[in-house]
């Protein structure tokens, strides 16, 4: 069915069956993962400790396209797919004449796109054997996405949340429960890295590199525990592709192509869900930009180094290529905790030293503001990290009525922000603070 350009929702009746991955069309391949203690490249066998190798063997695949499990398709199926919304009122607002679509991934059960990855790494973990999994969570929405996917396949779930976040957002770790989880405040004493960490600071905030420690230390100290990451490795951002894939075909339901996709960027899972279907078309010489929108206050990609660094703080993971700022560094405990963590996925990072993919970041207190007028137009409140997407879609629409352009503007709305009002409150109050990153 053809749809108007101007039609304010995009459906689409049947959502794709397969992921796609960009690792055969990257233009420049990715550096190899290095051994943590011998420096040199390691084999898939390195990460069978707590992977299972369905998902060991998707994160190497030279496949374009890897088909998503029939059991994975029926719990996708429940909010999938999901819409792609043109912001007309907001367009009206801004008195742009740019056309806003916005991705809406807060339908979910867990209110994020997290659940993509979520339900499949449960599945396969399920179907390997695995009795418990253990993962880490920043602000909550990774936590209760895989508290979600263990209980629908029967999973034990532990998740080390953030102090900071499991402070300021308790509905999150509520969340988490309801579906079965344990959740503990990281750092922790229920591991060697969580106490070696309190022993130096008995206060610390916590970090998702710290968070990230803990996890895999308890998987791979325990039988029949693996470790789930929700963001960075090559695996995670192949299962978010789906998103990207139905932006693809609503768009060309109604007859347009993205000028501008807009995604935030915390370890990249999101931002690469949403741009890495359009990757090819952007090879090909279409004019698409990327923005990929980072927080002042943690911005790997645009005051980084691209580096070799552990994905972890205390040095337990492999080395990956990465923009970092150092798997040493806990950030301030600004309000979009799933844009906290210290480097950004090898694939985005590699993109952005190609620069395909243009970095950016903001404070947050211009975020909120964007955010609430977005809110005030459209009726949906953006989760915090959300909010520098739409941030920065906000910017590029009033370019374009500077410009006089109707471009097409296609933003990554990961998430609402139901439990995130407590921010919201400190931004009315003026208590948010703009926090801009100061090396050590």
């Amino acid at each position: 069915m053809a749809l108007k350009s101007d039609t304010i929702l995009l459906p689409i009746q049947e959502m794709p069956t397969s992921w796609y991955n960009v690792l055969p069309d990257l233009p420049t391949p990715l550096d190899p993962p290095l051994n943590p203690g011998t420096r040199q490249p390691i084999g898939p066998e390195a990460l069978s400790a707590i992977f299972p190798m369905a998902l060991i063997e998707q994160e190497v695949s030279t496949e374009r396209w890897i088909a998503i499990p029939p059991e994975v398709l029926e719990v996708y199926s429940t909010w999938r797919p999901t819409p792609l919304i043109r912001a007309t009122r907001w367009e009206k607002a801004l008195e742009t004449p740019a056309r806003i679509f916005y991705k809406y991934e807060g339908t979910s059960p867990a209110g994020s796109h997290k659940p993509n990855t979520a339900v499949a790494q449960a599945y396969y973990n399920k179907k390997a054997g695995i009795k418990r999994l253990a993962t880490e969570t920043g602000a909550g929405q990774w936590g209760s996405a895989l508290s979600f996917g263990c209980c629908k396949f029967g999973l034990a779930c532990t998740v080390y949340m953030v102090k900071i976040s499991y402070e300021q957002k308790p509905y999150r770790r509520s969340l988490m429960h309801v579906w079965g989880a344990e959740v503990y405040p990281s750092p922790s004493d229920r591991t060697n890295a969580g106490r070696a960490i309190l022993a130096k600071d008995p206060e610390c905030l916590g970090s998702l590199g710290i968070a990230i420690s803990e996890a895999v230390e308890d998987a791979a100290t325990n039988d029949g525990v693996n470790y789930s990451l929700g963001s960075v490795l090559n695996h995670v951002l192949l299962h978010q592709t789906i998103v990207g894939q139905e932006v693809e075909k609503q768009l060309k339901m109604a007859g347009l192509e993205p000028n501008i996709i807009i995604g935030c960027c915390g370890g990249g899972s999101n931002f690469g869900g949403l741009i890495l279907p359009f990757l090819a078309d952007r090879l090909e010489g279409k004019p698409i930009r990327f923005l990929g929108v980072e927080p002042t206050a943690c911005p790997s990609m645009t005051r980084g180094k691209f580096e070799y660094d552990f994905g972890d703080t205390i040095g337990m993971t492999p080395l990956l290529k990465m923009y970092t700022l150092g798997h040493a560094f806990v950030p301030p405990g600004i309000h979009a905790g799933g844009l906290r963590y210290h480097g950004m996925a090898p694939i985005i990072s590699r993109l952005v030293a190609d620069k395909i993919v243009e970095p950016m970041a903001c404070c947050q207190n211009d975020v909120f503001a964007a955010s609430v007028e977005f809110a005030r137009t459209e009726g949906i409140t953006p989760a915090p990290e959300s909010g520098h997407a739409v941030k920065v879609a906000r910017d590029e629409a009033l370019r374009c009525k500077r410009e006089k352009k109707a471009e097409t503007i296609v933003v990554g709305l990961s998430g609402h922000g139901f439990f995130d009002m407590g921010a919201y409150d400190a931004f009315f109050a003026g208590k948010l603070e703009d926090i801009e990153y100061q090396p050590s």
